[in-house]
């Protein structure tokens, strides 16, 4: 089985294992990636880091940096020398460069699907509408990154077979509980959160929690954007910049080390009307890494957590600081939702349990067309 896989997000190092599991099943696997990717963060480049037994490659883009006008204007060359049997769309349907992608898979007789993380049920100016549609009426497979999502393109018309599978998981082996013990009781307790610094991630909220909280507590915030400025004017104001430190944005690479700074993680991510949290994988990185995780009721956050977690309602200051303040004044609760954390992953979330399903939907593709 030949598949080509386009996908933007593979410029991250630590997705590439995803990959890599997918090629061990005995998929041969193309992965055509950017240069390079820019958002509110910067410029993103290619981090080649797990590229056994599958080609990785790199096409040049145009609009780099526009979400919904990208594209490939080379991207055809690959399908005329690799004659892919599927295709891997890792992009919203509504996008120009998933457009592209189906009238290519279509042209040269492949099978094509399509990824969302779309958990909105928004409508499009043409010309995207008219994309989307062409992509719901000719794609092969649907794929989504969590239920809501499902629910709005079953909204939009899409009637084709469709599965809930995050679009990544996480490598157990690199994210992994530390080596060392439970702290002493009454030592610092360090608060992490890792993400972009933008306003709906709800980081103005972590710093209004954590300013009420008495005891020896730090918090340290992973990550960049727009929204940095003023979030450390208003540690300031409240008189806690000496307890909050700004680690800036680092590699996928380099974040196992980096949970292993923190005794535990939130994600305040509060719903706008154009966004909500549409699954938190920074949830999952540091729940394999022996964390509790504290998480508002956002998008896909309850769902991702279940049991091993805190869940605080949307926005709900006073109700993230009375988990904070709990979880900072019982270690043990911390150990026992870090365990419980480390098993949810094991279960569910691994590169290896995403890879199965994905080409569980390989070959049901297949079997379709054959049929």
């Amino acid at each position: 089985m030949r598949v080509l896989m386009l996908s933007k997000a593979c410029l991250v190092g630590a997705y590439q294992r995803k990959l890599e599991e997918i090629a061990r099943l005995g998929v041969e696997l193309l992965v055509v990636v950017p240069p390079s990717w820019r958002d509110e963060r910067g410029t993103i480049p290619l981090e080649r880091a797990y590229t056994r037994g599958y080609d990785l490659v790199v096409e040049p883009i145009a609009l780099n940096g526009h979400f919904h006008l990208h594209f490939y204007p080379r991207l055809r060359r690959r399908f005329r020398c690799f004659h892919p049997h599927i295709v891997h769309i890792d992009e919203e349907p509504y996008n120009l460069a998933t457009f592209q992608a189906m009238r290519l898979a279509r042209r040269y007789g492949a099978r094509a699907l399509f990824f969302s993380w779309q958990n909105l049920l928004r409508r499009y100016p043409i010309p995207f509408r008219w994309m989307e549609r062409y992509v719901l009426r000719h794609a092969a497979y649907g794929l989504v990154g969590n239920r809501e999502a499902a629910q709005v393109w079953r909204a939009k018309g899409y009637q084709g077979p469709l599965r809930v599978i995050p679009q990544f998981g996480v490598d157990p082996d690199l994210f992994h509980p530390p080596a060392s013990g439970a702290r002493p009781p009454g030592s610092e307790v360090t608060i992490g959160y890792v993400g972009r610094l933008v306003a709906a991630k709800g980081v103005d909220l972590l710093l209004e929690a954590v300013a009420g909280l008495s005891g020896p507590w730090r918090l340290r915030l992973w990550g960049d954007g727009p929204e940095r400025p003023r979030l450390e004017m208003m540690a300031r104001r409240l008189g806690i910049a000496h307890r909050v430190a700004f680690q800036g944005q680092v590699s996928s690479l380099e974040m196992p080390a980096c949970y292993h700074q923190m005794d535990l993680l939130v994600l305040p991510s509060r719903t706008l009307p154009n966004w909500k949290e549409q699954f938190g994988r920074v949830l999952v990185e540091a729940m394999a890494s022996g964390l509790p995780v504290v998480g508002s009721d956002s998008g896909e956050i309850p769902h991702v957590i279940g049991e091993a977690g805190l869940i605080f309602p949307e926005g709900d200051v006073a109700a993230l600081r009375v988990h904070l303040a709990r979880l900072l004044g019982d270690a043990s609760l911390r150990e026992r939702l870090g365990r419980r954390g480390r098993e949810r992953v094991l279960a569910h979330y691994t590169q290896a349990r995403i890879a199965a399903q994905t080409v569980a939907v390989y070959r049901e593709m297949l079997s379709a067309h054959a049929g």
